[in-house]
Formats: C-alpha cells, sequence, structure tokens
C-alpha cells in the first residue's frame, strides 16, 4: 500500500536538509517557477524537483503548492524562505570571510616595534598595509628591545612580527632580514667648525665630546650608534644625554655635549640644530624578524611580504643586498 502524501510528510526523514536543498527552495520560492529556478541554479528540472521534495518529506510538510499554471508558498514555506535566505546569506558571508583569511586579505597582526621605528617607518608600513589590505587589523605596540625579542622568540607569545634599528641577534627560531635603512645624520652646534660642511667624517668629530642616550631609556637606539661608530672605527668621549626624549631636541643645552648622532625620523621637527649627512655614508639599518610558524598565518605572512617589498619611505635605502643578512 502506497502511503499518501500527508502521511508521507507525517513520518520524516532522518537525515538532515542539507544546504543545497535550502539554496534550491529559496531559488523556487524567489521565481515561484521551476524552469526559471533550475536554470538560475544551473541544474536540470527534475534535478531541482527531487531536491525540493527532498526537503518537504525530511520537514514533515509541503512547501510549495504545485499547479500546471503556477507555483505558490504554503504558510511553511513563506517562514522557511525568510530564515533560508538569512542562513545563506550567512554562510556564504562566512566562506568569504574564511576565504579573505586564508588569502591574506583579513586577519591579524601583531607588530612589536622599538622607539626609533615609530616616527616614520612603522605608519609607512601601516599605509601600505591598509592600502593592499584593509581588511587586515594591524595592532602596533611599542616596547624595549630585551622584552620585544623575548616575545617574539615566545611560540605562545604576543607577537607575529618584530622591527627594531640596528643589527640584533637572532633569537632561536625566528627568521632576520636588514629590510631597509636610513642616513645617519650628525648634529652640531650653529658654530661648531664643521657646522657649513656639506657633510661631515665621524673621524673629525672622534676627539669631540658626543652625547647618547641612557641604554636603560633606549637600548636599540644606543646599540644602532654604537654600531656605526664601531664600523666607522671611532670611540669618542661620550657624556649621558639629559634629555630624555628620543628626538634628544633640546641636547644644545646640555654644555658638555659637543654633538649627537641622529636621523631624520628619529629628530623630527624637534631639531634646531644643524644635521648634516655623514661621509662617507654611514647607516641606520632597521631589521625586520618574524616567527614562520604565526608566518603561515596568511594575514601575517602578507605583513612580511609587503615590508620585504613595499617602497621605503623618502629618504630611506631600499633593499640592497649589502643591507641583508642571512635567514634561517
Amino acid at each position: 500500500m502506497i502511503a499518501s502524501e500527508d502521511e508521507q510528510f507525517s513520518r520524516p526523514y532522518d537525515q538532515q536538509v542539507e544546504f543545497r536543498q535550502l539554496e534550491a527552495f529559496v531559488a523556487v520560492g524567489t521565481e515561484l517557477h521551476f524552469g526559471r529556478a533550475a536554470e538560475k541554479l544551473h541544474m536540470g528540472q527534475p534535478t531541482l524537483s527531487e531536491l525540493i521534495r527532498r526537503l518537504e518529506r525530511e520537514l514533515g510538510t509541503s512547501l510549495l503548492t504545485r499547479t500546471t499554471r503556477r507555483v505558490a508558498l504554503t504558510q511553511a514555506g513563506t517562514e522557511l524562505l525568510g530564515r533560508a535566505k538569512l542562513i545563506i546569506d550567512e554562510v556564504e558571508g562566512a566562506v568569504a570571510a574564511v576565504r579573505r583569511i586564508a588569502e591574506g586579505g583579513a586577519g591579524r597582526v601583531r607588530l612589536g616595534i622599538t622607539p626609533p621605528v615609530a616616527p616614520v617607518l612603522a605608519p609607512h608600513l601601516a599605509a601600505a598595509l591598509k592600502a593592499a589590505a584593509p581588511d587586515v587589523e594591524l595592532s602596533v605596540r611599542r616596547m624595549w628591545l630585551p622584552d620585544l625579542q623575548r616575545v617574539v622568540a615566545d611560540i605562545d607569545g604576543e607577537l607575529d612580527i618584530a622591527i627594531t634599528c640596528g643589527l640584533v641577534p637572532d633569537p632561536p627560531g625566528i627568521i632576520s632580514e636588514v629590510f631597509c635603512a636610513e642616513p645617519l645624520m650628525v648634529a652640531v652646534r650653529p658654530d661648531h667648525r664643521l657646522a657649513g660642511q656639506g657633510a661631515v667624517d665621524l673621524t673629525d668629530l672622534s676627539s669631540e665630546t658626543l652625547g647618547v642616550h641612557s641604554d636603560a631609556l633606549f637600548p636599540a637606539w644606543t646599540l644602532a650608534q654604537r654600531q656605526a661608530l664601531e664600523a666607522a672605527n671611532v670611540s669618542p668621549p661620550t657624556v649621558e644625554l639629559t634629555d630624555t626624549d628620543l628626538s634628544a631636541g633640546r641636547w644644545a643645552a646640555q654644555p658638555d655635549v659637543d654633538w649627537i648622532l641622529t636621523t631624520r625620523s628619529v629628530a623630527g621637527s624637534h631639531m634646531s640644530t644643524p644635521l648634516l649627512p655623514t661621509s662617507p655614508a654611514r647607516i641606520v639599518p632597521y631589521t625586520l624578524q618574524w616567527c614562520p610558524i604565526r608566518a603561515a598565518t596568511a594575514a601575517v605572512g602578507r605583513f612580511v611580504h609587503l615590508a620585504l617589498s613595499v617602497d621605503v619611505p623618502p629618504g630611506w635605502l631600499t633593499q640592497q643586498d649589502h643591507l641583508r643578512h642571512a635567514t634561517h
């Protein structure tokens, strides 16, 4: 004995409703025409009809009334249509969001920087990331160098990427790349004997007192300065600056200081004394460090690629082979 349609609906299947059944129903419920709905879904009309019948059997009720001339929604069908549209929109939105994350178009990047990176380089890279991947969230955290290297090396840490000035040791499991550099500058007093020159050889200042920041205040910046002096084979007498701002814009008020080392990004608009380039040219390199495990996340990997390939800020040096040191 064959059960009636009502009897069939009263005994729903144990299978769960499939997503493609909802897609089929929404197409028919919207078009109210099986032929047009089948064309919209790029499937045959018999396949579409079978999907609707299976859905009705699973739900235990009729969703559509069909005649030779028209298709109409039942009360249950009207209720399901609105809900099914929301479900499809949510699923499609979720799929699109996951794909954006997988492709590096969305997600989160946690960047740690030392203070010298903050004035120019960090905003430059943030703007480049915003232009390339506006849905990627970039959080930037300023840190002292020892803490920065410790946290970026922690596999469960709070950072994905670190940027600092100077050449720094590679923490275990971390990849490092010197990816850009800024010309080193010398600041002297307006009445200094070298103030009118176009450039200054650091050896000409080797006997004059250099003002330096405290290691405790700016360890990354003092490291970069020491490395520049070592590269120039210069060991001038030094005194600690009383100006505790990174820019050291008030250094000339300290009478026992004859000159300081700086860059245009560090000095900013605060420097009132002459700024002179060095000859031969000296640089302050900037090092990018990242954990390869976290860089497997597309957003982090995208930021690393962008930092290594985007144009550097005006006046900076781009990625040259002589600025790089080996990755691991």
